[in-house]
């Protein structure tokens, strides 16, 4: 447990420009009121960022040379085995659409609010 905080702690520190941007519209619930983490170890992964109420992460990508695709879907396959929602943004949209960004992180976290089917009557 101790090494997961070191290391949750480290990737907080050395946090990029586009993680800063969007982490100052996330803090504090900010956004919508969802309380989001920072660099939150979920299972043996680092969420860039997790709204653990909702069961939401939302993963920044840069260029799409540095992503490892099989790495990442696995990633992906995993956390939604556990039962999360993951949401991935392009460093690029937030640069360029901040608000766009943030209005589709919001509308991920009020469809998980929505009940999930109707009852019988």
């Amino acid at each position: 447990m101790r090494e997961s905080t070191e290391r949750a702690r480290a990737l907080r520190q050395t946090s990029t420009r586009v993680e800063t941007l969007i982490w100052a519209q996330l803090r504090d619930r900010r956004l919508g009121g969802f309380k989001f983490r920072r660099q939150r170890p979920v299972g043996r992964y680092y969420a860039d960022f997790a709204c653990i109420e909702q069961r939401l992460i939302v993963e920044l990508d840069g260029e799409p040379h540095d992503w490892n695709f099989a790495y990442d879907s696995a990633r992906d396959r995993r956390l939604m085995r556990d039962g999360y929602r993951v949401l991935r943004v392009r460093n690029e949209d937030v640069q360029r659409d901040l608000q766009g960004v943030l209005d589709m992180i919001l509308n991920a976290l009020h469809e998980q609010e929505a009940p999930s089917h109707t009852p019988s009557p």
